[in-house]
């Protein structure tokens, strides 16, 4: 009964299936062997479009390697206060772009918005002695659980080439957005004009396997080296491949993050007849931030359930978050657990 976060979960049957396959036998290291051909080719036909597609292991790999190629060393990268790259990925990104620096662009509810970016923008001089504007990088779906429509994407995104910047899209949950939306994956990308996703599969149901998807092919050029140097180029890539074989057939990686949004809605709307409930944000995908009465919450870990509590300047609060494989019986007890502690059971 842990809902502390996707990460905690194990892998789709059918991802495990593929990885004893590919166990078989011999084939070519590196990423030459046809399986990963083959991934590569349904990434492709998934957005629709002839792109460059790079697999690494994790989320921060990809999105450090591939804001790596879009910023400069002496280069800015627009990011919401928030943002995973901000937060949680240790000084990843500062570390393989070679020093570029985070700015911050505000927003509400842990997105970034037009305005935001216009005032971060005209804030950083653009002289010799300030970092320069390199990249803007979008969280979909963001740390607070919310999600970017298509035209806010596409409105941030018109920006940015305007101002000559390139658009990253930190998709370690793009599948929830996606479910949520109900809209192709080319419309959430590149139609919207993104340049690079960063495509998770890791938190949706695969062991540890994620893509750096080029839609501008032209900065993908000297990709190959910068994963190669940072450690990420696998001998045995068919390992990596193979998650993503299986998580890519028959809509998995759908029928997964669907399942995870429509866990949160039900749990959402179960916690919504606590006595003393907030919620933080809209629960737009698999995550959400509340605050719970205290007796609620240690009622709740006697019970057996797990959980991150968290604090901040308004005061505390708990996160929850779903799975691809959370199991319906554990979303009923969580919220018969929260009513019978709140004494409104």
């Amino acid at each position: 009964m842990n809902f502390c976060s996707d990460n905690a979960t194990g892998a789709s049957p059918a991802v495990m299936e593929s990885l004893t396959r590919a166990n078989e036998g011999h084939t070519m290291p590196y990423g030459e062997d046809p399986l990963t051909a083959r991934v590569e080719s349904k990434i492709r036909s998934l957005f629709d479009t002839d792109a460059e597609v790079f697999l690494v292991s994790t989320g921060t790999a990809s999105n450090s390697l591939a804001l790596s190629v879009m910023t400069p060393p002496y280069g800015a990268i627009f990011c919401h206060p928030e943002a995973h790259i901000e937060v949680d990925e240790c000084g990843a990104p500062e570390f393989f772009t070679g020093g570029a620096k985070l700015i911050h662009v505000d927003g509400e509810n842990g997105l970034c918005t037009a305005a935001g970016f216009d005032a971060a923008w005209n804030h950083l001089g653009k002289s010799v002695h300030q970092v320069q504007p390199g990249a803007i990088s979008l969280t979909q779906t963001s740390e607070a659980g919310t999600i970017y429509t298509l035209d806010t994407i596409r409105t941030i995104a018109d920006a940015a080439h305007e101002r000559g910047l390139h658009v990253h899209m930190d998709g370690a949950r793009f599948a929830n957005a996606i479910a949520t939306l109900n809209c192709s994956p080319a419309d959430m990308s590149w139609k919207a004009g993104v340049d690079v996703l960063s495509f998770g599969a890791s938190k949706n149901g695969c062991f540890a396997a994620e893509a750096v998807v080029f839609f501008n092919r032209d900065l993908a050029t000297t990709f190959e080296f910068h994963r190669k140097r940072g450690g990420h180029l696998f001998s045995k890539m068919r390992f990596i491949s193979a998650q993503l074989d299986a998580y890519l057939d028959n809509d998995l990686w759908l029928d997964n993050a669907r399942h995870a949004n429509a866990m949160a809605k039900r749990l959402a709307d179960g916690l919504s007849g606590v006595s003393g409930a907030a919620f933080r944000f809209t629960v737009d995908a698999n995550l959400m931030f509340m605050e719970l009465p205290e007796p609620v919450l240690d009622g709740l870990e006697t019970d057996g359930f797990q959980f991150y509590r968290m604090a901040d300047s308004k005061g505390k609060f708990i996160r929850l978050v779903t799975a691809f494989n959370t199991d319906p019986d554990d979303i009923e007890n969580f919220i018969a657990s929260a009513l019978r502690h709140s004494g409104t059971a």
